[in-house]
Protein backbone atom coordinates (compact mmCIF):
# COMPACT_ATOMS: atom_id res chain seq x y z
CA UNK A 1 0.00 0.00 0.00
CA UNK A 2 1.67 3.30 -1.32
CA UNK A 3 2.34 5.34 2.09
CA UNK A 4 1.08 9.12 2.40
CA UNK A 5 4.02 11.19 2.47
CA UNK A 6 2.19 14.38 3.28
CA UNK A 7 -1.25 16.29 3.24
CA UNK A 8 -1.70 19.40 1.23
CA UNK A 9 -4.78 22.40 2.38
CA UNK A 10 -3.01 24.78 4.56
CA UNK A 11 -2.75 27.03 2.29
CA UNK A 12 -4.58 30.97 2.37
CA UNK A 13 -7.17 31.25 -0.70
CA UNK A 14 -6.53 33.57 -3.31
CA UNK A 15 -8.75 35.52 -5.98
CA UNK A 16 -6.99 34.82 -9.55
CA UNK A 17 -8.64 37.41 -11.64
CA UNK A 18 -12.28 38.00 -9.73
CA UNK A 19 -13.70 34.52 -11.29
CA UNK A 20 -11.91 32.04 -9.24
CA UNK A 21 -11.06 31.87 -5.66
CA UNK A 22 -8.68 29.07 -5.41
CA UNK A 23 -6.06 27.52 -2.64
CA UNK A 24 -2.83 26.42 -4.51
CA UNK A 25 -2.17 23.20 -2.83
CA UNK A 26 0.98 22.69 -5.00
CA UNK A 27 3.58 24.67 -7.20
CA UNK A 28 6.94 23.78 -8.86
CA UNK A 29 8.35 26.76 -7.75
CA UNK A 30 8.33 25.33 -4.01
CA UNK A 31 11.82 25.04 -2.92
CA UNK A 32 10.76 22.39 -0.04
CA UNK A 33 12.87 19.23 -0.39
CA UNK A 34 11.06 17.01 0.99
CA UNK A 35 7.55 18.26 -1.18
CA UNK A 36 8.48 19.92 -3.84
CA UNK A 37 8.12 18.79 -8.04
CA UNK A 38 10.77 16.18 -7.78
CA UNK A 39 8.19 14.20 -5.90
CA UNK A 40 4.92 15.15 -8.16
CA UNK A 41 6.76 14.80 -11.25
CA UNK A 42 4.43 15.44 -13.85
CA UNK A 43 2.03 17.46 -12.06
CA UNK A 44 3.59 20.83 -11.65
CA UNK A 45 0.50 22.64 -10.37
CA UNK A 46 -2.80 22.13 -8.15
CA UNK A 47 -5.17 24.88 -7.87
CA UNK A 48 -8.06 23.68 -6.21
CA UNK A 49 -10.87 26.01 -6.46
CA UNK A 50 -13.19 26.26 -3.10
CA UNK A 51 -16.64 26.24 -3.74
CA UNK A 52 -17.68 30.43 -3.85
CA UNK A 53 -21.53 31.27 -4.55
CA UNK A 54 -21.87 33.98 -6.97
CA UNK A 55 -24.56 36.65 -7.77
CA UNK A 56 -25.82 36.86 -11.04
CA UNK A 57 -23.70 39.69 -12.97
CA UNK A 58 -26.24 42.18 -14.35
CA UNK A 59 -22.62 43.49 -16.32
CA UNK A 60 -21.67 40.07 -18.07
CA UNK A 61 -21.70 41.63 -21.31
CA UNK A 62 -19.12 44.50 -20.56
CA UNK A 63 -17.42 42.73 -17.16
CA UNK A 64 -17.52 38.91 -16.98
CA UNK A 65 -16.14 37.35 -13.94
CA UNK A 66 -12.66 35.72 -14.97
CA UNK A 67 -9.53 36.66 -16.05
CA UNK A 68 -8.60 38.31 -19.74
CA UNK A 69 -6.08 37.06 -22.08
CA UNK A 70 -2.32 36.18 -20.83
CA UNK A 71 -0.05 33.71 -21.92
CA UNK A 72 1.52 29.88 -21.05
CA UNK A 73 3.81 28.01 -22.85
CA UNK A 74 5.69 24.40 -21.88
CA UNK A 75 3.11 22.55 -20.00
CA UNK A 76 -0.26 21.52 -20.34
CA UNK A 77 -3.44 23.06 -18.54
CA UNK A 78 -6.07 20.92 -17.10
CA UNK A 79 -9.41 21.93 -15.75
CA UNK A 80 -11.97 20.09 -14.01
CA UNK A 81 -15.65 21.72 -13.42
CA UNK A 82 -17.73 20.69 -10.28
CA UNK A 83 -20.10 23.78 -10.35
CA UNK A 84 -20.39 26.27 -12.91
CA UNK A 85 -19.30 27.09 -16.16
CA UNK A 86 -16.76 28.65 -17.51
CA UNK A 87 -15.90 29.78 -21.63
CA UNK A 88 -12.51 29.20 -23.18
CA UNK A 89 -10.95 30.69 -25.86
CA UNK A 90 -7.26 31.01 -27.32
CA UNK A 91 -4.85 32.69 -29.82
CA UNK A 92 -5.03 28.77 -31.43
CA UNK A 93 -8.80 29.12 -32.15
CA UNK A 94 -9.23 26.71 -29.40
CA UNK A 95 -12.75 27.42 -28.08
CA UNK A 96 -15.61 25.69 -25.33
CA UNK A 97 -17.77 25.91 -22.73
CA UNK A 98 -16.72 23.68 -19.87
CA UNK A 99 -19.97 22.59 -18.01
CA UNK A 100 -20.11 20.92 -14.11
CA UNK A 101 -18.98 17.08 -15.21
CA UNK A 102 -17.26 18.14 -17.74
CA UNK A 103 -12.83 18.61 -18.72
CA UNK A 104 -10.90 21.01 -20.48
CA UNK A 105 -7.15 19.85 -21.83
CA UNK A 106 -4.97 22.69 -23.21
CA UNK A 107 -1.51 21.97 -24.46
CA UNK A 108 0.26 24.97 -24.31
CA UNK A 109 3.05 23.93 -26.27
CA UNK A 110 5.25 26.38 -28.12
CA UNK A 111 3.36 28.98 -26.59
CA UNK A 112 -0.61 30.41 -26.18
CA UNK A 113 -2.71 32.96 -24.98
CA UNK A 114 -6.40 32.66 -23.93
CA UNK A 115 -9.08 33.70 -21.78
CA UNK A 116 -11.39 32.42 -19.61
CA UNK A 117 -14.34 33.46 -18.27
CA UNK A 118 -17.64 32.54 -16.30
CA UNK A 119 -19.83 31.83 -19.14
CA UNK A 120 -22.81 34.18 -20.69
CA UNK A 121 -25.53 31.42 -18.99
CA UNK A 122 -23.77 31.29 -15.56
CA UNK A 123 -23.21 34.82 -15.21
CA UNK A 124 -27.14 35.37 -16.18
CA UNK A 125 -28.48 32.92 -13.33
CA UNK A 126 -25.15 32.82 -11.14
CA UNK A 127 -24.81 30.09 -8.66
CA UNK A 128 -22.40 27.90 -6.98
CA UNK A 129 -19.22 27.81 -8.98
CA UNK A 130 -16.34 24.86 -8.25
CA UNK A 131 -13.15 23.89 -10.55
CA UNK A 132 -10.04 22.55 -10.18
CA UNK A 133 -6.90 23.39 -12.01
CA UNK A 134 -3.59 21.51 -12.70
CA UNK A 135 -0.60 22.03 -14.58
CA UNK A 136 0.86 18.82 -16.20
CA UNK A 137 4.27 19.01 -17.49
CA UNK A 138 5.36 18.18 -20.89
CA UNK A 139 9.01 16.89 -21.72
CA UNK A 140 11.60 17.93 -23.68
CA UNK A 141 10.94 16.57 -26.63
CA UNK A 142 6.91 18.13 -26.62
CA UNK A 143 8.27 21.43 -24.92
CA UNK A 144 7.23 23.29 -28.98
CA UNK A 145 4.62 21.23 -29.58
CA UNK A 146 1.60 23.05 -31.15
CA UNK A 147 -0.54 24.32 -28.95
CA UNK A 148 -4.19 22.34 -28.97
CA UNK A 149 -7.83 22.30 -27.13
CA UNK A 150 -9.55 19.72 -25.85
CA UNK A 151 -12.82 19.22 -24.99
CA UNK A 152 -14.19 16.59 -23.07
CA UNK A 153 -17.67 16.33 -21.84
CA UNK A 154 -18.80 14.05 -19.48
CA UNK A 155 -20.55 12.16 -21.84
CA UNK A 156 -17.37 11.31 -23.59
CA UNK A 157 -15.12 10.08 -20.63
CA UNK A 158 -15.62 6.58 -19.55
CA UNK A 159 -17.35 5.48 -16.43
CA UNK A 160 -16.34 1.89 -14.37
CA UNK A 161 -18.08 1.12 -11.40
CA UNK A 162 -16.67 0.67 -7.95
CA UNK A 163 -17.24 -2.39 -5.99
CA UNK A 164 -16.94 -3.00 -2.49
CA UNK A 165 -13.96 -5.24 -1.36
CA UNK A 166 -15.58 -6.97 0.85
CA UNK A 167 -18.61 -7.95 -1.81
CA UNK A 168 -17.81 -6.98 -5.54
CA UNK A 169 -21.39 -6.96 -6.19
CA UNK A 170 -21.96 -4.09 -4.24
CA UNK A 171 -21.50 -1.18 -6.15
CA UNK A 172 -20.34 2.01 -3.66
CA UNK A 173 -18.81 4.40 -6.08
CA UNK A 174 -18.22 5.31 -9.83
CA UNK A 175 -15.00 6.89 -11.53
CA UNK A 176 -15.14 8.78 -14.72
CA UNK A 177 -12.07 8.26 -16.51
CA UNK A 178 -11.23 11.67 -17.88
CA UNK A 179 -7.44 10.61 -18.96
CA UNK A 180 -5.26 6.95 -18.69
CA UNK A 181 -6.12 3.28 -18.30
CA UNK A 182 -8.43 1.59 -15.37
CA UNK A 183 -7.71 -2.34 -16.51
CA UNK A 184 -7.99 -1.97 -20.14
CA UNK A 185 -10.47 0.95 -20.42
CA UNK A 186 -8.62 4.12 -22.24
CA UNK A 187 -9.37 7.75 -20.65
CA UNK A 188 -10.86 10.58 -23.08
CA UNK A 189 -8.14 12.70 -23.25
CA UNK A 190 -5.13 12.58 -24.79
CA UNK A 191 -1.73 12.84 -23.49
CA UNK A 192 1.86 13.25 -23.83
CA UNK A 193 3.23 10.68 -20.73
CA UNK A 194 1.46 7.89 -19.18
CA UNK A 195 -1.21 9.99 -16.81
CA UNK A 196 -4.30 8.68 -15.06
CA UNK A 197 -7.11 11.18 -14.22
CA UNK A 198 -9.89 10.08 -12.70
CA UNK A 199 -13.10 12.01 -11.24
CA UNK A 200 -14.23 9.51 -8.70
CA UNK A 201 -17.56 9.41 -6.35
CA UNK A 202 -18.59 7.34 -3.88
CA UNK A 203 -22.30 7.36 -2.43
CA UNK A 204 -22.12 4.26 -0.24
CA UNK A 205 -20.29 3.39 2.84
CA UNK A 206 -17.96 0.99 2.41
CA UNK A 207 -14.29 0.49 1.12
CA UNK A 208 -12.83 0.00 -2.68
CA UNK A 209 -9.32 -0.43 -3.78
CA UNK A 210 -7.88 1.48 -6.54
CA UNK A 211 -4.96 0.23 -8.67
CA UNK A 212 -2.31 2.00 -9.64
CA UNK A 213 1.21 1.62 -11.78
CA UNK A 214 4.08 1.49 -9.02
CA UNK A 215 6.11 3.72 -11.12
CA UNK A 216 3.84 6.56 -11.05
CA UNK A 217 3.85 9.70 -8.78
CA UNK A 218 0.38 10.27 -7.05
CA UNK A 219 -1.77 12.77 -5.71
CA UNK A 220 -5.49 12.81 -4.22
CA UNK A 221 -7.92 15.60 -3.85
CA UNK A 222 -10.78 14.89 -1.28
CA UNK A 223 -13.35 17.56 -3.52
CA UNK A 224 -16.28 16.98 -1.47
CA UNK A 225 -17.09 15.61 1.83
CA UNK A 226 -14.63 13.47 3.87
CA UNK A 227 -12.97 9.86 3.61
CA UNK A 228 -10.95 7.49 5.10
CA UNK A 229 -7.60 7.28 2.94
CA UNK A 230 -5.26 4.16 3.99
CA UNK A 231 -7.00 4.38 7.51
CA UNK A 232 -6.36 8.51 7.64
CA UNK A 233 -9.22 10.75 7.85
CA UNK A 234 -9.08 13.19 5.55
CA UNK A 235 -11.56 16.37 4.57
CA UNK A 236 -12.52 18.79 1.69
CA UNK A 237 -9.74 20.93 0.49
CA UNK A 238 -7.25 18.49 1.08
CA UNK A 239 -4.48 17.02 -1.38
CA UNK A 240 -3.13 13.98 -0.60
CA UNK A 241 0.93 13.70 -1.99
CA UNK A 242 1.73 10.02 -2.04
CA UNK A 243 5.64 8.45 -1.32
CA UNK A 244 7.26 8.94 -4.79
CA UNK A 245 7.49 5.54 -6.64
CA UNK A 246 11.68 5.29 -5.13
CA UNK A 247 10.89 5.91 -1.80
CA UNK A 248 8.25 3.41 -1.95
CA UNK A 249 10.63 0.74 -3.20
CA UNK A 250 13.38 1.95 -1.13
CA UNK A 251 11.30 1.48 2.24
CA UNK A 252 10.12 -1.86 0.77
CA UNK A 253 13.56 -2.98 -0.02
CA UNK A 254 14.85 -1.90 3.57
CA UNK A 255 12.01 -4.24 4.87
CA UNK A 256 13.22 -7.11 2.54
CA UNK A 257 9.70 -7.25 1.39
CA UNK A 258 9.02 -8.20 -2.27
CA UNK A 259 7.93 -4.91 -3.84
CA UNK A 260 4.45 -6.19 -5.52
CA UNK A 261 3.90 -8.70 -2.52
CA UNK A 262 1.24 -6.65 -0.49
CA UNK A 263 0.13 -5.87 -3.82
CA UNK A 264 -0.80 -9.45 -4.63
CA UNK A 265 -2.15 -10.50 -1.30
CA UNK A 266 -4.58 -7.85 -2.20
CA UNK A 267 -5.39 -9.48 -5.56
CA UNK A 268 -4.11 -7.16 -7.36
CA UNK A 269 -1.93 -7.24 -10.77
CA UNK A 270 1.69 -7.48 -10.26
CA UNK A 271 3.22 -3.61 -10.98
CA UNK A 272 0.61 -1.95 -9.46
CA UNK A 273 0.10 0.04 -5.66
CA UNK A 274 -3.18 0.25 -4.04
CA UNK A 275 -5.08 2.65 -1.89
CA UNK A 276 -7.85 2.32 -0.36
CA UNK A 277 -10.73 4.93 0.20
CA UNK A 278 -13.34 4.21 2.48
CA UNK A 279 -16.55 7.01 2.91
CA UNK A 280 -16.89 8.01 6.93
CA UNK A 281 -20.35 7.17 7.98
CA UNK A 282 -22.43 10.12 9.55
CA UNK A 283 -23.22 9.99 12.83
CA UNK A 284 -25.95 7.03 12.94
CA UNK A 285 -29.10 9.31 13.54
CA UNK A 286 -30.52 8.24 10.10
CA UNK A 287 -30.79 6.45 7.51
CA UNK A 288 -29.40 8.71 5.09
CA UNK A 289 -25.96 7.80 3.14
CA UNK A 290 -22.42 9.84 3.21
CA UNK A 291 -21.04 10.89 -0.39
CA UNK A 292 -17.51 12.17 -1.25
CA UNK A 293 -15.83 13.35 -4.36
CA UNK A 294 -12.22 12.56 -4.96
CA UNK A 295 -10.07 13.58 -8.03
CA UNK A 296 -6.87 10.92 -8.84
CA UNK A 297 -3.88 12.30 -10.33
CA UNK A 298 -0.96 9.42 -10.73
CA UNK A 299 1.50 9.74 -13.80
CA UNK A 300 5.29 8.89 -14.88
CA UNK A 301 7.93 11.15 -13.53
CA UNK A 302 9.20 13.04 -16.59
CA UNK A 303 12.83 12.96 -14.98
CA UNK A 304 14.09 16.38 -16.39
CA UNK A 305 15.47 19.35 -14.97
CA UNK A 306 12.64 22.43 -15.18
CA UNK A 307 13.47 26.17 -15.32
CA UNK A 308 10.40 28.44 -14.89
CA UNK A 309 8.93 31.64 -14.50
CA UNK A 310 5.29 32.62 -13.94
CA UNK A 311 3.46 31.25 -16.83
CA UNK A 312 6.72 29.66 -18.53
CA UNK A 313 7.78 26.25 -17.91
CA UNK A 314 11.34 25.14 -19.96
CA UNK A 315 14.22 22.74 -19.59
CA UNK A 316 16.75 25.04 -18.99
CA UNK A 317 17.46 28.94 -17.81
CA UNK A 318 18.50 30.00 -21.80
CA UNK A 319 15.46 28.32 -22.86
CA UNK A 320 13.60 30.22 -20.33
CA UNK A 321 15.34 33.57 -21.04
CA UNK A 322 14.56 33.30 -24.50
CA UNK A 323 10.84 32.60 -24.53
CA UNK A 324 10.98 36.14 -22.18
CA UNK A 325 12.49 37.84 -25.07
CA UNK A 326 10.53 36.50 -27.59
CA UNK A 327 7.27 37.31 -25.52
CA UNK A 328 8.83 41.19 -24.98
CA UNK A 329 9.02 41.38 -28.77
CA UNK A 330 6.66 40.03 -30.27
CA UNK A 331 7.73 36.79 -31.36
CA UNK A 332 5.73 34.31 -28.45
CA UNK A 333 4.30 31.36 -30.00
CA UNK A 334 6.21 31.08 -33.46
Amino acid sequence: MRPIKHIHGDKAPQWIGDGFYVKTLINHLDDDPDINYRHTDPFLLFDYGQPTTFAPNPHYQTKPHGIGQHPHKGFEAVTVAYAGEISHADSAGGRGDTLAGDAQWMTTGRGITHEEFHSEAFGARGGLFSMVQLWVNLPSAHKLTAPRYQSIKRADMPMVTLTADSNHQTAIGTAAIIAGDWQGIKGAASTFTPINLWDIALYRAGATTLQLPDTHNVLLLVQEGEVLVNGTAISAGHLIQFASPTQHRAEMAAEQVATHDRIELCLLAAHTDELAATPVKAPVKTPVETSAKLLLLSGEPIGEPVAAHGPFVMNTKEELHQTLRDYQAGRFGQ
